[in-house]
């Protein structure tokens, strides 16, 4: 077990390499010049050659990649260069109420889709032929026309919920949870119908499997045989769906953030992208793939909990 969590460490160190390699450099062929933005069109040209140099602009792009490289393995991420606020302080301002929604999306996707695709895995008929419909219609509107409606309906029309803001879990968990309602069902709605199929999926084909004929066959209650033993081994590949929608959660959550007027991750991460503040978008993409790999390797490890045959291979 040891080995396999290192392998698939240094894998994911691997990842954020190449990824975070691909970007900066991405960044810098876009021509743009943040000490012009930075200063504005006003500026004289000594003025936005002094502060090319002060950001360190002047240098080759390796020689930029490079100290950026060394200080990021250090944990030194740098600081803005709009506000010359650290880069660990703007991601842990932001990345809370991003992660307020991914988290609670994805459980709220996991515990409707796993009741409505095991009902329809077990019922058949009219109930599964309606999630096959639905699920494909669902998964095809927009997420932003729905995180529109939500707040048009349940803020503005029957005013349930706050139309736009956060409320920190710490400063009032009453008021960050009516905050987060919306924008977690905005993001959650793909979602539930992609878990649905695929465990609906996984559960037919399990049990059309002789174990479960064995198990009914002893007596053995069809509770226990569809907990215990059918919904455990249809659990992995709805495992992997899970871990895929949480990627798709943090992309999507830039869209739910502006609609909402969340101040997230994903939003702070395009607006300094519009801007060129090369270090927050590396700090953002930095944080983005470090918790895409640590959410991987947790879902490795329930599938080796759930199904021994992946934890023996």
């Amino acid at each position: 077990m040891l080995v396999f969590i290192l392998r698939r460490l240094g894998a994911g160190a691997l990842l954020l390499f190449v990824i975070s390699t691909f970007t900066f450099f991405l960044l810098n062929l876009t021509g743009a010049d943040p000490a012009r933005q930075i200063l504005g069109p006003t500026a004289t040209v000594e003025q936005v050659e002094q502060k090319r140099v002060e950001l360190g602009l002047t240098e080759p792009v390796l020689a930029q990649y490079w100290n950026w490289l060394t200080s990021a393995i250090q944990g030194d991420l740098g600081a803005s260069w709009y506000g010359n606020q650290p880069v660990t302080q703007v991601v842990a301002l932001t990345l809370p109420p991003t992660l307020s929604m991914v988290i609670g999306s994805i459980l709220l996707a996991s515990i409707l889709g796993a009741g409505v695709g095991v009902a329809a895995a077990l019922r058949r008929g009219a109930l599964d032929r309606g999630l096959q419909v639905s699920s494909t219609f669902v998964q095809a509107i927009p997420g932003f026309l729905v995180a529109i409606v939500l707040a048009y309906v349940f803020a503005v029309q029957l005013r349930l919920l706050p139309a736009t803001g956060y409320v920190g879990l710490f400063a009032s968990p009453s008021l960050w949870f009516a905050s987060i309602i919306l924008p977690v069902v905005a993001l959650a709605l793909g979602a539930v119908a992609s878990i649905a199929m695929q465990i609906r999926g996984s559960m037919i084909d399990v049990l059309r499997q002789d174990f479960v004929r064995t198990l009914r066959s002893r007596g053995i209650p069809e509770s226990r045989v569809l907990l215990q033993h059918a919904l455990r081994n249809a659990a992995g590949p709805t495992l992997t769906t899970v871990s895929l929608m949480f990627i798709v959660s943090i992309s999507g959550s830039v869209i739910v953030e502006k609609v909402f007027n969340i101040p997230g991750i994903g939003t702070q991460a395009s607006i300094s992208a519009s801007q060129g503040d090369l270090p927050v978008v590396m700090g953002v993409v930095v944080i983005t793939v470090v918790l895409v790999v640590i959410v991987n390797l947790l879902v490795d490890l329930a599938q080796g909990w759930v199904n021994p045959k992946v934890r023996v291979s």
